[in-house]
Order: C-alpha cells, then sequence, then structure tokens
C-alpha cells in the first residue's frame, strides 16, 4: 500500500496515515492558534501587533534574548524574527541593546507595554485552560501524554535535520 493509499484507507490507523494525520493537525491547530490569540487582542483593542508578535512577546517573557536564541529555544516559529522583533522595538514592546563584545548581535527583552501583552496572553491560556478542565475536553494525564509524544516527534525531527540515518 502506498502512503497516499494508507491516507484514504478508511480502517484503523497505519503508521504513516496516522503520522500525516498528526502532522495535518498540528499545523491546524497553530493557524487556530493564531486565529484565537487575533480574536481575543481584536476583543481588548490591541491592534498593531499580529498573533506571531504577540506569541512572540509570551515566549520571551522574563529573559533577555537573541534572535539566534529565540530559534534555538524553539519559542519562535515565524520566517522572519528580525523583522518581527525591530517591528516589536520600533512600537515599544521591547527594548533592544548591541552586545558589547559582538556588536552584530542584539539582545532584547520585554518593555512594560509588552509585559502588559504577555500578561493578556498569560491570561487567556489559564482561562482556556480552566474551560478545558471544568468542559472535561482534557485532564492533566491525558495532556501529559499529549506532551510526551510530541516531545518524543520533537526530539525525532530534531535528529533528522542534524544526521543522516
Amino acid at each position: 500500500m502506498t502512503l497516499h493509499a494508507a491516507v484514504l484507507d478508511p480502517s484503523p490507523k497505519t503508521l504513516p496515515a496516522g503520522y500525516l494525520e498528526t502532522l495535518a493537525m498540528l499545523e491546524r491547530l497553530h493557524r487556530l492558534l493564531l486565529d484565537v490569540i487575533k480574536d481575543e487582542f481584536e476583543r481588548l483593542g490591541i491592534l498593531e501587533i499580529n498573533p506571531v508578535q504577540a506569541l512572540l512577546l509570551f515566549n520571551i517573557a522574563e529573559n533577555e534574548v537573541t534572535a539566534g536564541e529565540l530559534k534555538s529555544r524553539g519559542y519562535y516559529q515565524g520566517s522572519n524574527v528580525s523583522y518581527n522583533l525591530k517591528k516589536l522595538v520600533d512600537l515599544g514592546y521591547m527594548h533592544h541593546q548591541r552586545s558589547d563584545i559582538d556588536r552584530r548581535s542584539v539582545r532584547v527583552r520585554l518593555t512594560e507595554k509588552g509585559r502588559l501583552v504577555r500578561g493578556a496572553m498569560d491570561d487567556l491560556f489559564l482561562r482556556h485552560a480552566e474551560i478545558l478542565g471544568r468542559r472535561s475536553v482534557v485532564d492533566s494525564a491525558l495532556l501529559e501524554t499529549i506532551n510526551g509524544a510530541l516531545k518524543r516527534v520533537e526530539r525525532f525531527w530534531t535528529e533528522q535535520i542534524r544526521y543522516i540515518y
């Protein structure tokens, strides 16, 4: 059976079909998360930054980081981290400072305005977690299982980037 045929097969999922379903689900979930953030920000009247930039602020939190660290830590999924960092600095959500050692390197951290947006994101995610639990959509044990499986996939993908098997 080809990979394509496995996806169309309605019988119990084969590993390739299940893997392709997971890939599609991850992509849809990421897009939905961006839409959820966009809707929340429209409700709050935060219109000058986009959901990708908001996630960047959320992930930086109280850390001081470089663009390279954002990518290596997995905090940033977008294609143009430099553009988004510059935009956030220009809009007053982040401070930036050139490194004294390597003038090409810039370290960024949140301003008070950035921390307010990060707080709004934190409130949104905590509210969602409470609703998920209250409606019995997922519980902590199931989330632990899901997160464990996703971490194993993440490790596998990281190995595929670094090594040829």
